[in-house]
């Protein structure tokens, strides 16, 4: 069983009954089936950076903005990855959109609202604004009446694994009243998309209640294996979970992957899961696990730089090398 599958795509099958009638919502507009050919990116780190090279690579024009442009030591880092990438960096933010037939935003969590909130002051009919990131139903619902108030086109995407190692191929899915016209035309630049619901919100809520799993595991692991290690028992815990289900791969690189999203990106995810806490109390249940793993994220990223550890892409990660070096710290 390939566990990477297993965990991080089996939410991307064949659409539900449910989404069948989103392909009516919303008029037709003349460009609906134009090629899209300008493209802005808002927030070049991982993910943008990701999509914005494929898009580029494809022959699509894309100009990005990142906040980082405007902090004088991160600048350079952001032009240099940027031209890396194919791709023109914009000083402002009016400037990146200007042009674009599609805006895609990929901020963090705590940004999301205030570019959409910007975007709807800056976009005017004929353009789409797509926001791929993990936030509230809320959250998106009141990004899209801001977006609409300057006449352009919002659409919720839920991206529903890991961006790598898929990059512009990483599932997504799509909602909105116009997001049944968008879908092709995303299909057409090499996104991986389907529609959810003509309803803004719907997509998001699934990212969000699927996070309470995939992110609460992560969570898990660090918890489990750490205190594991502290005791030895970490290679019989390690069997019995192999034992209990087979395949996901326990005995081999699952636990690196998994506590090696936390120390890469605990930060950001710790705030997805904030998100994720305020999109189950708005159901009326208490988010007693989503706070909890945002808590357990978070607390790994404080202990590392309490320690003077930091994750590098660079050299090949080890769960035990890190949970050593805290204990030592």
């Amino acid at each position: 069983m390939n566990w990477r599958r297993y965990i991080f795509s089996a939410s991307c099958g064949p659409a539900p009954e449910a989404c069948a009638g989103a392909a009516s919502g919303g008029e037709a507009s003349v460009n609906d089936s134009a090629a899209i050919r300008r493209v802005a990116v808002i927030g070049f780190g991982e993910a943008g950076t990701l999509l914005g090279t494929d898009l580029a690579r494809s022959g699509v024009a894309v100009s990005t903005y990142d906040i980082l442009l405007d902090a004088p030591a991160a600048r350079p880092t952001v032009l240099a990855r940027a031209a890396a990438a194919g791709v023109r960096a914009a000083d402002t933010l009016a400037v990146a959109v200007a042009n674009a037939e599609l805006v895609i935003s990929a901020v963090t969590a705590a940004s999301a609202g205030d570019v959409a909130r910007d975007c709807g002051r800056l976009l005017r009919a004929g353009q789409w604004f797509l926001d791929i990131n993990s936030v509230s139903p809320e959250t998106k619902r009141a990004e899209a009446t801001a977006v609409a108030a300057g006449g352009a086109d919002y659409v919720e995407a839920a991206v529903m694994a890991p961006v790598l190692p898929q990059r512009l191929g990483v599932p997504m899915l799509l909602g909105g009243a116009r997001a049944a016209q968008l879908a092709p035309r995303l299909a057409a630049i090499g996104f991986n998309v389907r529609v959810a619901s003509a309803e803004v919100g719907v997509a998001s809520a699934a990212k969000m209640c699927r996070s309470v799993v995939i992110k609460g595991l992560e969570a898990l692991a660090v918890e489990c294996l750490f205190a594991a290690r502290r005791y030895g028992a970490e290679e019989a815990v390690l069997e019995s979970l192999e034992h209990s289900f087979p395949g996901m791969g326990w005995s081999g690189e699952l636990p690196e992957y998994l506590v090696g999203r936390v120390a890469e990106h605990g930060r950001r995810r710790a705030a997805e899961m904030r998100e994720v806490a305020a999109t189950v109390a708005a159901a009326g249940i208490e988010p007693t696990m989503a706070n909890a793993i945002a808590a357990r994220q978070d607390a790994l990223v404080d202990a590392m730089a309490a320690a003077g550890e930091t994750y590098a892409r660079d050299r090949r990660f080890s769960w035990r090398a890190l949970a050593d070096a805290l204990r030592r710290g």
